[in-house]
């Protein structure tokens, strides 16, 4: 299946010029070789087997969008419409900087649970609604929610506030939340969802070990993405995936050596390229069972074929 995207952008609130983010939409297309085509560079979408499920990933902290484009192109490539974002807001402590926007206000304890963390997912939608190029190819009512970092904190956090959403996946995610937000250290929040979720998570993760101290966490505290499997969700058809040689920034591709907090992170000892292609094998097989209904059984869901050299698909017992 041919994917082409397309630019767009949505008002996500707050202050100008921090309140815009700018998408990158990847479709199902059809090549028509008109001359509009030609002269372009737009070709239509594919209506053959639309609707398609839509699909929002949520950037990691100061991770611009195009470093998730081959994990969009490779879903999009699978039947759904993908989208991407940059939104450059304020971060925390008057800095600046590539967010998913998270209100800070809704994760503390008095509010937790009553509103989403991330504001900017409904936006998101909204504006897909506004495209002509996607009208009438677009399955709002079949969504799925996806993010690295912080963007699948969000993403945990805020799901079951949103219509539509079958499922949800992230990678190096978890609930752990901070104690500057007035919760006990150690503290896992119980995620916000009410779909199936793929956690995926590498073995040689050093951003999430590098921020412990934000989560009151000492020594060798059980790692926070197995607590939050454990404790955070219950569903019968969440999935733990740990690709042992694999890191934070796994996911990302390149990886911008001059943002984000990619010095922490431990050198791979796997393929990164190959680490990313039986995750991308795994999300896809997932949303296929979750969000298209025509993959495998729940029983089976989420890469069947996968290849137990490279990725460890953990369920939870008696499911």
């Amino acid at each position: 299946m041919k994917v082409r995207s397309l630019w767009w952008a949505a008002r996500t609130g707050g202050e100008p010029p921090f309140d815009t983010a700018h998408l990158k939409v990847y479709y199902p297309a059809k090549a028509e070789h008109t001359d509009a085509e030609r002269l372009t560079g737009v070709l239509p979408a594919d209506g053959e087997h639309a609707p398609y499920p839509v699909v929002v990933f949520c950037s990691g902290i100061n991770v611009g969008q195009d470093a998730y484009r081959w994990l969009a192109a490779e879903i999009a490539s699978a039947g759904f419409v993908v989208v991407t974002f940059d939104r450059v807001a304020e971060l925390f402590g008057g800095q600046v900087g590539i967010t998913p926007g998270v209100d800070l206000e809704a994760a503390r304890p008095e509010t937790y649970g009553q509103r989403p963390t991330c504001p900017t997912i409904p936006a998101v939608l909204n504006a897909l609604e506004e495209i002509d190029l996607l009208k009438g190819v677009l399955d709002l009512d079949r969504i799925a929610l996806g993010g690295h970092s912080a963007g699948g904190t969000v993403v945990l956090q805020s799901a079951r506030f949103f219509p539509g959403v079958r499922a949800c996946f992230a990678w190096g995610t978890h609930t752990m939340v901070a104690t500057m937000l007035g919760w006990p250290a150690g503290t896992v929040l119980p995620a916000q969802v009410d779909c199936p979720v793929l956690l995926g998570v590498g073995g040689r993760d050093g951003v999430i070990m590098g921020s412990s101290d934000r989560y009151g966490q000492q020594g060798a505290a059980q790692d926070p993405v197995t607590r939050t499997f454990q404790e955070a969700l219950s569903g019968p058809d969440d999935l733990l995936a740990t690709v042992p040689g694999a890191n934070h920034f796994m996911i990302a591709d390149p990886v911008d050596a001059t943002a984000a907090r990619a010095f922490l992170d431990l050198t791979p000892e796997s393929d990164p390229g190959a680490a990313r292609r039986a995750y991308a094998d795994l999300v896809v097989s997932f949303l296929h069972t979750h969000v298209r209904g025509d993959g495998a059984s729940p029983a089976d869901a989420g890469a069947p074929d996968a290849d137990p050299s490279l990725i460890d698909v953990r369920r939870r017992p008696g499911s």
